[in-house]
């Protein structure tokens, strides 16, 4: 059986509220930054000011285990604590961050949140690194500020995973959880899905280039140089294009990605097929060098796929069948090509440890709210559904809610947007129910009050949205 993420069943803990302002605290002060301080622009890790005019105070170290904390108090704590999570360029950096953005951090403060957040030593997929540092962030903040009423785990990107992992790996440390734009289904389903589209990229395109390598990486910047080569002498032509769409399908890249783009309609193959190719390689084509060293050998296979399948159930099959069929091209042909290519096999080990960290099983706890953006290439919004189908598994359903923003992008979310998010979490730890808070028209009212209200920048809306599930879901190697 595959490695799973250790659980311990929360032990019921006493609950007080604990006003900053009352209490003793022994923080090593940073200077102190008032609202009335000029205005200027500040990183995500700075301390920043408070929008109800108190002071903040920052407190910064190292952990046991590796890595740096920080901590900021608000003037007033309400009782929550947010712990931030960084995503995979983050996760090394020097300093710790303690939100998405400086501008919602001090939002947070100014309402009253104590937020904290961790890095680790090593930096890459630290995933594992993260979720060990959990006890030890929760350790410092009950000894600089007392014990939190509420604990949420949020980060964003690889941070979103980690998140959710943390829900079921510390389950009797974290109340709830607050994934944005992560990868909830977890680490294999996205990196055998990247694998599925540079299969069938080299099987059609340069089957004999030792240089496109799929798996065992030796040189990560010599890949992603060959196949950005392959990728743009393919799109020059007719069959190429065609190939492309076929092989971004299978790995669930959605038909509008680019930001700067109009969404394409639902018949203009030639502009869906321009989105598909311009995300590839930044949806399909991700690092796996650095992640291999960590997981000690490769962790994804395609043993048993059947490619056809996969493009019937990619939502993108009469897409890739016009643009085969105006290219003169076979599909059956390509597809048999695929069907009867040397197939791929993983290290149970390396599977093992990817699993672990992490591959969430969907057995949370405690309420969880997730954020995707719908043409999200890395990862894709596929991730969305098959967590939902874990959770509901679990039986879970009514802990979970997914909102989702209608847009090509990454963690590009708007201020307003993230804390309409925190807000509505925040309720539903204290009514102990969903009801309507993370319905789509609940959380736009919610955010266009905040922006108006705060200033904090706007975005989109939220929108009813039904993701497909991940092609490839498995938590262990398919033979």
């Amino acid at each position: 059986m595959p490695q799973q993420i250790s659980r311990c069943r929360r032990a019921p803990r006493p609950r007080r509220r604990i006003l900053a302002a009352a209490a003793t605290v022994s923080l090593a002060l940073a200077p102190l930054i008032t609202a009335a301080s000029p205005a200027a622009p500040l990183p995500a890790y700075a301390a920043p000011a408070t929008a109800a005019g108190g002071v903040t105070a920052e407190k910064r170290g190292s952990l046991p285990g590796g890595g740096s904390y920080v901590l900021f108090e608000p003037a007033r704590w309400n009782g929550t604590l947010l712990v931030w999570n960084p995503g995979y360029g983050g996760s090394g950096a020097a300093a710790a961050s303690a939100g998405p953005s400086a501008a919602v951090n001090e939002w947070l403060l100014g309402k009253g949140y104590a937020i904290a957040g961790t890095t680790s030593s090593t930096g890459g997929w630290a995933v594992k690194d993260l979720i060990a540092n959990q006890p030890d962030v929760l350790a410092v903040v009950r000894a600089e500020l007392g014990e939190p009423e509420e604990v949420i785990a949020w980060g964003s990107s690889m941070g979103g995973l980690t998140s959710a992992a943390i829900m079921e790996a510390h389950p009797d440390s974290f109340d709830a959880a607050l994934p944005l734009c992560g990868s909830v289904a977890g680490s294999l389903p996205m990196l055998n899905g990247n694998l599925d589209g540079s299969f069938v990229l080299k099987m059609l395109l340069a089957p004999g280039d030792e240089r496109l390598e799929l798996v065992n990486v030796q040189n990560e910047a010599a890949r992603q140089a060959a196949f950005r080569a392959v990728l743009e002498e393919a799109q020059s032509t007719p069959e190429g294009r065609a190939r492309i769409a076929l092989a971004a399908s299978v790995a669930q890249i959605p038909t509008w990605t680019q930001s700067s783009q109009p969404e394409p309609s639902a018949r203009d193959f030639a502009a869906q097929q321009e989105q598909l190719h311009a995300a590839f390689m930044f949806g399909v084509i991700s690092p796996r060098q650095p992640l291999e060293a960590r997981a000690g050998g490769n962790f994804s296979w395609n043993t048993g796929v059947d490619y056809a399948q996969s493009l019937v159930h990619s939502g993108n099959a009469t897409l890739v069948r016009a643009l085969y069929s105006d290219a003169g091209l076979s599909l059956a042909d390509d597809l048999g090509v695929l069907a009867s290519a040397e197939r791929i096999t993983a290290d149970p080990d390396a599977v093992a440890y990817m699993q672990a960290n992490a591959t969430p099983t969907g057995d949370i706890d405690g309420p969880v709210l997730t954020l995707h953006e719908t043409g999200d290439t890395a990862p894709t919004v596929a991730q969305a559904g098959t967590y939902s189908e874990r959770v509901r598994s679990n039986g879970g359903n009514g802990l979970l809610r997914q909102a989702f923003v209608d847009r090509p992008g990454h963690c590009d979310y708007a201020d307003a947007e993230i804390a309409a998010l925190v807000t509505a979490l925040q309720q539903r730890l204290e009514e102990g129910s969903w009801a309507s808070l993370a319905h789509p028209a609940s959380l736009n009212a919610l955010a266009d009050r905040i922006a108006a209200e705060d200033g904090l920048d706007r975005g989109g809306s939220f929108t009813h949205y039904k993701p497909n599930s991940m092609l490839r879901p498995e938590r262990e190697v398919g033979q």
